[in-house]
């Protein structure tokens, strides 16, 4: 009892650290040369002491790396926590399939084991073992058994202790890059007016002087500006929605219109961009918003179509429970989004695959679609491109005069 009292003391704040205290108090119940608390690693298939007492024979076990045990190689650590049944012996170096290690060169004679169930589930096991033959009984075994229950419990409040503090940490390191990516937004778009005003006049005066080369590259770099702006202008949008400033003007707007218009911008030589559907199509939405949310789907599948491929912008639109809605499917032939990524696709700053960007686009699209009452969705069946689909109600957000 007096041991259990003291495991229900340890602090939960580091998960190595509160099994090495369990570790001591075992040692010292049981009189045992070492102690293990092992849990299994699935990524790498072995059972690893993350709790181990501090006695000459736990020292040199870690001094010799034999803290760490593949399951394929056997031993009894590895059957105890394959079979879930408890494991005692008073003669180690008799043991059939028993590792080397433990018997020669840590010279381990006695061995109780049991498994350890964290939360319900076996995720490892705890070990006592001894240098004399004979050492432990059968009541030492029951012991440790009962022992493993409280471990478990000392283990999963840890764990959940390191995973609050783990995700309070890279909440506050994202709350702080936003904050710094929303200012350098602003103080970006100070410089870009002046600097696109500058380069327009370059332009004049290039024409004007019959230079036509140097017109080119000025447009080019024109449109390198304005991709910037775009660029920043998505990042001040991350910064409204979370400060609940996004807003939507909804007007009559032809979403076929706005395809078309999008489809020959952003076409590319090696990637086209093709708009199959009806020739007018109107929905009531913010036409500067929904431009933004399709011209991020394009530019994103454009991205990740191969040279020679083309993107389909296909407009549809039906009739659910006596509303209608349209559809706009953006149709990529690349080579889908990585399945470990596509439950979160319109988180912020996620990016599949190899393609560049900062993981906004998506996103945005996914609010604007939401601000309109709509929705944004994904199929992508691996390797076979995605679909992404932004559906909207005609008759305008929930909130519009229209719907009624």
């Amino acid at each position: 009892m007096a041991t259990l009292e003291r495991l229900l003391e340890l602090p939960a704040a580091d998960l190595r650290q509160s099994l090495n205290q369990a570790s001591e108090l075992l040692a010292s119940a049981l009189g045992a040369d070492k102690i293990d608390i092992f849990l299994f690693e699935p990524s790498r298939k072995t059972m690893r002491a993350l709790g181990t007492s501090n006695t000459p024979m736990g020292r040199l076990q870690r001094s010799l790396g034999l803290d760490i045990h593949p399951v394929a190689n056997g031993g009894s650590i590895a059957g105890v926590f394959t079979t879930g049944d408890p494991h005692i012996t008073g003669h180690v170096d008799q043991v059939p399939g028993e590792l080397p290690g433990v018997v020669h060169d840590l010279g381990v004679r006695s061995h109780i084991a049991v498994p350890l169930f964290v939360d319900g589930e076996r995720r490892g096991v705890v070990s006592a073992q001894s240098a004399a033959p004979e050492f432990f009984c059968d009541e030492d075994l029951r012991f440790l058994g009962a022992v493993s229950h409280w471990i478990g419990a000392v283990t999963h409040r840890a764990e959940l202790v390191e995973q609050v503090t783990s995700v309070a940490l890279a909440q506050g390191r994202r709350q702080v890059a936003e904050e710094l990516i929303t200012v350098l937004a602003h103080d970006l778009r100070n410089y870009l007016s002046p600097l696109l005003s500058r380069l327009e006049l370059l332009h004049r005066r290039a024409e004007l002087a019959g230079r036509a080369d140097d017109a080119r590259d000025l447009d080019r770099a024109s449109d390198s500006v304005a991709q910037l702006g775009r660029l920043v202008s998505d990042l001040l949008d991350v910064g409204r929605l979370e400060q609940g400033l996004f807003e939507i003007v909804p007007t009559s707007t032809d979403v076929a219109a706005l395809a078309q218009e999008i489809a020959r911008t952003l076409g590319t030589h090696s990637v086209d961009v093709r708009v199959e559907g009806p020739p007018e199509l109107r929905v009531v939405g913010d036409r500067a918003r929904l431009r933004q949310a399709l011209e991020n789907l394009v530019s994103n599948a454009i991205k990740h179509s191969p040279a020679g491929k083309w993107v389909l912008v296909k407009l549809s639109s039906e009739l659910q429970d006596g509303l209608e809605y349209v559809h706009v499917d953006v149709i990529d032939h690349g080579a889908g989004v990585p399945p470990e990524i596509l439950p979160r696709i319109f988180d912020r700053f996620v990016t599949g695959g190899n393609a560049s960007g900062m993981g906004l686009g998506l996103y945005l699209a996914s609010r604007v679609a939401a601000a309109h009452g709509g929705s944004l969705t994904v199929n992508s069946p691996p390797g076979n491109g995605a679909t992404f689909r932004l559906t909207l109600p005609a008759s305008g957000p929930p909130d519009h005069p229209e719907k009624a």
